[in-house]
């Protein structure tokens, strides 16, 4: 079984947790996602079955989109409401106004210090691992892109503790638990994270996710294929070349695709393009575009990463 599920992700259970949930239901032991999620957030995971999983290069870079609760005036030690109270300050004078007119400062392209539970590796060890010894180091900033910030809803204006939900989509590497701290301190409050839902990831919406549950009843009444999203449906960025049924087999032991092998093509590719190898059985490879060096005016197509079209494989 090959493909890709869009899990609703439940708060509670760690990424890791799901992954081994999925294995046990559908009984394939290669199972991967493309981004976690942690504890206490739910929404979107993306997990990917048997050979979908070296497709998780293609998607780790995908934009998302959030639902952010921000609870003002209480900072905490992880940046969520899971850790320690560090800082009660006072936010009886935000409005909701002076919120919604913050919004811009945070959108485009900012920086952010990565939180101490973040899995970034540093000192051969991963962040999380550090601070559950106690230890906290000094982390660089790194560049984030928010796409748009929008005010949602909030309640509690003139009360000390104040919260308001935002939808933010974002580019990769975005830790939204840092966002709402970024917005505590701007207002000199301090503010914590107080719930996290991913709505999108990529091609994946939540509407369209399965819950564990569903899962689970899929794979008893054996209809968990009609769940599994399909390798050549995910990666719909990239140009699809159609290959030829007698080319199939040299492309899938990672050979050059020439032009004899080619079906059908789109125009206007362009050397260093990534495109996909489809042939009769499905997705055979992704692939690199580049130069014929015997004939500088045709392009070849170099698999850079092989998957096998048949089906039942694990």
């Amino acid at each position: 079984m090959n493909g890709i599920i869009n899990v609703l992700k439940p708060p509670g259970m760690t990424s890791h947790d799901v992954i081994n949930f999925v294995r046990r239901a559908s009984g394939i032991k290669k199972v991967g996602h493309t981004g976690t999620l942690d504890p206490g957030a739910t929404g979107v995971l993306v997990v990917c079955l048997g050979q979908a999983t070296r497709l998780s290069q293609f998607l780790v870079d995908d934009t998302k989109e959030y639902r952010a609760e921000v609870t003002f005036g209480l900072a905490t030690s992880s940046g969520d409401s899971f850790g320690q109270v560090t800082t009660q300050g006072n936010a009886t004078g935000l409005t909701e106004k002076t919120v919604r007119d913050s919004l811009p400062v945070f959108t485009g392209e900012i920086s952010q210090v990565p939180p101490m539970t973040s899995a970034i590796k540093q000192q051969g060890k991963k962040l999380y691992q550090l601070a559950r010894d106690g230890i906290v180091v000094d982390r660089p900033a790194r560049n984030v892109s928010i796409y748009s910030l929008e005010y949602i809803w909030g309640t509690g204006w003139g009360d000390p503790k104040p919260r308001a939900l935002l939808h933010l989509h974002c580019s990769k590497g975005t830790y939204v638990r840092t966002l709402c701290e970024d917005l505590g301190n701007y207002f000199g409050c301090g503010a914590h994270m107080s719930f996290l839902v991913r709505t999108r990831v990529g091609i994946f919406n939540i509407a369209d996710s399965a819950t564990l549950e569903e899962i689970q009843a899929a794979a008893i009444d054996c209809k968990l294929m009609d769940i599994v999203i399909p390798m050549e449906n995910v990666l719909v960025g990239l140009p699809v070349i159609t290959v030829k049924e007698g080319a199939a087999s040299a492309v899938t032991s990672g050979s050059k695709l020439y032009q004899p092998g080619v079906y059908r093509m789109p125009e206007n590719l362009s050397e260093g393009d990534l495109v996909q190898l489809v042939g009769p059985e499905g997705l055979l490879a992704v692939a690199k575009t580049i130069l014929d060096p015997e004939h500088q005016n045709r392009l070849v197509f170099q698999p850079v990463c092989v998957l096998k079209a048949q089906a039942g494989g694990n």
